[in-house]
């Protein structure tokens, strides 16, 4: 698979997963998740799936520290329903990094490592996302202001010209080549922006 090379300069996502552990599938249930991971699961590269990644990063950074953050350990709850808007893109990354999932989830073994229940929507919260420890040591609110990052002003004409296929080979290739950069510009020139991506302690 040939891909843009600045996914491979975004910072990845290190993490234990105890399930993991107990059924043999990675040593001491260490799992590394990459942007070409999410890439994969969603099947485009966009600043939805981006900002998705990003903001789990930050998050699970603010509430373990310099420990390894759990998959299975957090809950996830949305200010949207799942339908609304990009919800349900940003929703399958954040289930992918952080093993929550909704009813159709895993049911557990023998009381232990249940994910299902933990990804809710339509919650009664302030901001776009909450993450929250399962074990009570924290949560914080979570949103990504991607207008903060503007697209080149070629990029929308371009992709009216393509989507009603009157666009060439070369205007195709522009497109693709200026929506990619709009990715990498929000993963790796303001993955750290606090106007960009906001987290913060819930009250």
């Amino acid at each position: 698979m040939k891909y843009p090379d600045f996914f491979d300069a975004i910072p990845r996502i290190v993490l234990r997963d105890p399930l993991a552990e107990f059924l043999g599938a990675a040593d001491g249930g260490l799992i590394e998740y990459s942007y070409l991971d999410a890439v994969k699961l969603a099947g485009h590269s966009c600043p939805t799936v981006a900002s998705a990644f990003c903001l789990t990063r930050r998050a699970m950074r603010a509430l373990y520290g310099d420990a390894l953050p759990e998959r299975g350990g957090l809950s996830v709850s949305f200010s949207a329903s799942v339908a609304d808007g990009v919800t349900g893109v940003t929703a399958n990354v954040v289930s992918m990094l952080t093993g929550a999932a909704g009813e159709g989830g895993f049911k557990g073994i023998a009381g232990s490592f249940e994910r299902r229940s933990l990804l809710s929507f339509n919650a009664g919260i302030p901001s776009d996302i909450r993450y929250t420890r399962r074990d009570g040591h924290g949560e914080v609110d979570a949103a990504a202001h991607l207008s903060q990052v503007p697209a080149d002003p070629e990029l929308r004409p371009l992709m009216q010209r393509c989507l009603s296929g009157v666009a060439d080979a070369n205007e195709r290739q522009r497109f693709a080549a200026l929506w990619q950069d709009r990715v990498r510009r929000i993963l790796l020139d303001h993955g750290d922006d606090a106007a960009v991506f906001r987290v913060h302690r819930s009250a």
